[in-house]
């Protein structure tokens, strides 16, 4: 499945919150999540611009992914995502790990998911890095016009900003490498 995402940085959830409750968009919880990335053994995410992480959700799920390199030719973040659920998570850490695969970081935030008709939107409050939005395409869409719903969502929202193409992970490392 390809993935076409926008994230901006905000300083104010409310207002956007409050913007997709006028809009009509389906409230679907607010969760914490954790997730742990891995490198490869054979090959460095870094430089194919791959990840791999578990995410543990709650309450009590967690999720396999693998998110391959960005696509380019898309103003928001385009790449294929896979993503298998896992029971019970923490073998699936110690499998990676027996395997060579090396915990690279962890990444926790607090989302509030929306749903609209053609996209998905979340609201991260993201441990060490702020606040930001993030608004995916629904999986149906071809690429170019998941691209325009993308662009369509953030002018209905009323955020302002650039769209940020790194992840939470490489702002994070970013952030670290500075220190």
């Amino acid at each position: 499945m390809l993935e076409v995402e926008a994230k901006i940085r905000v300083h104010d959830l409310t207002a956007v919150q409050m913007r997709l409750k006028q809009l009509g968009a389906k409230d679907s919880g607010k969760i914490q999540e954790r997730d742990v990335y891995f490198n490869a053994p054979h090959r460095d995410f870094g430089t194919t611009d791959e990840a791999l992480r578990i995410r543990y959700s709650e309450p009590g799920t967690a999720a396999l992914t693998y998110k391959g390199p960005k696509v380019a030719g898309f103003a928001a973040k385009a790449r294929i995502e896979l993503t298998v659920s896992i029971d019970p998570a923490h073998s699936m850490e110690e499998i990676l790990e027996k395997l060579g695969f090396m915990r690279v970081a962890e990444v926790r935030k607090v989302r509030s998911y929306y749903r609209l008709p053609d996209a998905s939107v979340a609201l991260d409050q993201v441990d060490g890095l702020g606040t930001f939005v993030e608004i995916e395409a629904s999986a149906e869409l071809v690429p170019e016009e998941a691209s325009a719903t993308v662009d369509r969502t953030v002018k209905k929202l009323g955020i302002a900003g650039e769209y940020i193409t790194l992840s939470y992970l490489e702002m994070l490392l970013v952030k670290t490498a500075t220190r």
